[in-house]
């Protein structure tokens, strides 16, 4: 994996998480990687994307919850930003 730098990684006001490039980068690296970016836009029910969504989202909510993290409160934590940019 390339190091952690600005084109890799979304900044946390932006929605966090990896970009294209950087999910690229970390594929070139890792052939046989199954990495994707963030499923952001409208989703048929049932399809892949919504399955990953709401995988994401289970995953996300037990770590949020496992950090003791409120949204409200801290609304600028990574994890609540790159959760906001699923549509969690």
């Amino acid at each position: 994996m390339p190091k952690r730098n600005k084109r890799n990684f979304r900044p946390t006001k932006s929605g966090a998480g990896m970009t294209k490039k950087g999910v690229a980068a970390y594929r070139r690296a890792n052939p046989g990687s199954k990495l994707k970016t963030a499923v952001t836009g409208k989703v048929k029910k049932g399809s892949a994307a919504a399955k990953r969504r709401k995988s994401f989202c289970a995953r996300s909510d037990g770590q949020r919850k496992m950090h003791n993290i409120n949204c409200r409160k801290t609304p600028n934590k990574r994890i609540c930003q790159a959760r906001k940019r699923w549509k969690c």
